[in-house]
């Protein structure tokens, strides 16, 4: 039987060495510009840009303000005399719409005018513009009984109890 020695050797010590570079920036993405140089035009410009250790990206667009539009061709209809067809143009607008039948002053409907103009929205409210809620059941677009002038002389309370005698 023989017995056999062995013996292990270990390092006391580790070297790592690694080299660093810092010269290298790195590649940037730069967002393009977008002029408009003219101020008669209706447009917006965006831009953006992204960029990480390895890749990027950059973008932009124009964006069409129909708000402004609307109002410079109602502008322009109205300084060739076509006031009607300069309102119609606003009248687009919902919010235009609905201010216009609020006010008692109907947008034109095919040549109609006045009087004639809102019975044919009332018969017609489907070619009313999208989100407008002036013809909708909810709202009431019949002539209201105006509430009475109060003078300072009145008091506040006196007014609402006119009707009672």
């Amino acid at each position: 039987m023989a017995l056999c020695s062995s013996s292990i050797v270990t390092a006391e010590t580790n070297t790592v060495s690694s080299t660093v570079v810092t010269d290298k920036a790195p590649p940037t993405a730069s967002a393009p510009s977008i002029v408009i140089n003219n101020s008669d035009v209706c447009k917006s410009a965006y831009s953006a840009a992204l960029q990480t250790g390895f890749a990027g990206i950059a973008s932009g667009i124009t964006v069409t303000d129909e708000n402004c539009e609307r109002i410079k061709l109602s502008r322009s209809l109205f300084g060739m005399g076509m006031k009607v067809a300069a309102v119609s143009t606003l009248c687009q607008d919902a919010r235009v719409f609905d201010a216009m039948m609020m006010a008692g002053t109907p947008c034109p409907y095919k040549g109609k005018i006045g009087k004639d103009a809102l019975e044919a929205w009332k018969k017609n409210p489907a070619d009313a513009p999208t989100g407008s809620i002036s013809l909708s059941d909810n709202v009431v677009t019949e002539e209201v009984q105006s509430l009475p002038i109060i003078t300072g002389e009145e008091s506040d309370d006196n007014w609402m109890h006119q009707n009672e005698d």
